[in-house]
């Protein structure tokens, strides 16, 4: 296919990927600011008994909370569980007790205008007594916005700057926004004692976008299917990976996610001469130890499967093509946000090689930047089930 694209440069998608890190700074100095109003609604919630936070969102969203899940957890102490607006939707009566424990729905949205989002929210309303919302989200026009302004006793939202409220039909400052900042506000401390690592991060991603060039040279290798590998947080990331390459290609190469350890029970096989495997690799020495011994067993192939590692440095047994060391402290928690960038530049030039426009990649129209046609049918009561 005859590639019709004249200026790359000029794409949305280029200039969202390239402009994360200084809108990480700008939220982080968003939420700083805000950060009284923020913590009087969110600081008495993390001290109710029993309270259940649960992460939702609907496609690239459902995966900040699958990212966030286990951090968020640890930050506040509080069960916490990343459940997908699209199954809150089918089978609310599986995820809502319908008791009066306390539940924050913290709800995860670029646009606020998906159906299934809006509707999760109606559905928390409706199950739970004891229910609050926080909403994070990048346009101050959608109906999850537009709710907390309606709902404020009960809801909060945390606005995100314009810039995050990405153009392009694949959602890239927007997630790392969003995840970003619900790993800042889980935190009890105050936010400015977190600026060392907010600037860590911000130096990890300016340094893989001095990558692009190596990065588009590694999409230029023949590969049909990419499997992107992550442990504990960063099995989050791996999945938004994963769909970031799949939509951006339209589909042409085949993605699959996997922890380091769940890959060998099973999912191996999908590996050929054909695949490129990313290694996003954890920043505990414990964690890495098991995924250094996956990675060396992949080196070992005889098919000698491509393989990309990302975060750790270069080491001859795990043979991957390109090595992009992060240097990462012990146990850093953010890391995860500067990961993400991976699977959108990999993404982006795969796009561009396959002769389509990352802003809207989807020749078919199958897929669009807020979801189409989806009817939302009232939920029975509970004795018409």
């Amino acid at each position: 296919m005859k590639n019709t694209i004249k200026k790359p440069d000029n794409l949305y998608t280029k200039r969202e990927i390239e402009g994360q890190p200084e809108l990480w700074d700008i939220v982080f100095g968003q939420i700083l600011a805000d950060e009284r109003r923020i913590k009087k609604f969110l600081s008495p919630l993390f001290e109710l008994k029993n309270l259940q936070i649960i992460l939702t969102g609907a496609g690239s969203s459902a995966f900040v909370g699958e990212a966030a899940q286990g951090l968020v957890q640890k930050n506040t102490g509080c069960t916490t569980r990343a459940i997908a607006t699209t199954d809150l939707v089918t089978h609310p009566e599986l995820f809502f007790l319908n008791d009066d424990s306390p539940v924050l729905l913290v709800s995860f949205a670029r646009s606020g205008n998906s159906p299934e989002s809006v509707e999760s929210v109606n559905l928390a309303d409706k199950f739970c007594d004891n229910i609050f919302h926080l909403v994070i989200t990048c346009n101050k026009k959608g109906e999850l916005y537009k709710y907390s302004l309606l709902n404020t006793e009960t809801a909060l939202a945390v606005l995100l700057p314009e810039e995050a409220n990405d153009k392009s039909l694949a959602m890239t400052g927007s997630f790392t926004s969003m995840l970003f900042s619900i790993l800042l506000l889980s935190h009890k401390q105050k936010i400015a004692e977190l600026r060392n690592q907010v600037d860590r991060i911000i130096r990890q991603g300016k340094f893989l976008l001095q990558n692009f060039n190596e990065l588009k040279k590694l999409t230029h290798l023949h590969f049909e299917r990419v499997v992107f590998l992550g442990s504990g947080p960063m099995l989050g990331i791996a999945r938004e990976c994963h769909l970031k390459l799949q939509e951006l290609t339209d589909g042409q190469i085949i993605c699959k996610h996997d922890s380091f350890l769940g890959f060998r029970h099973g999912p191996r096989a999908v590996t050929n001469e054909k695949t490129l495997v990313v290694y996003l690799f954890s920043s505990s020495d414990h964690v890495y130890r098991f995924e250094r011994d996956l990675a060396i067993s992949i080196g070992k192939d005889p098919r000698d499967i491509l393989s990309l590692s990302v975060g750790r440095k270069a080491e001859a047994a795990i043979n991957s093509k390109l090595t992009i060391d992060l240097e990462f402290e012990v146990n850093q928690e953010f890391n995860i946000v500067p990961a993400t960038i991976i699977g959108q530049i990999l993404g982006y030039y795969k796009s561009l090689q396959l002769g389509l426009n990352p802003d809207n990649p989807s020749v078919s129209g199958a897929i669009s930047r807020v979801v189409q046609g989806v009817e939302i049918y009232e939920y029975p009561e509970k004795n018409k089930l």
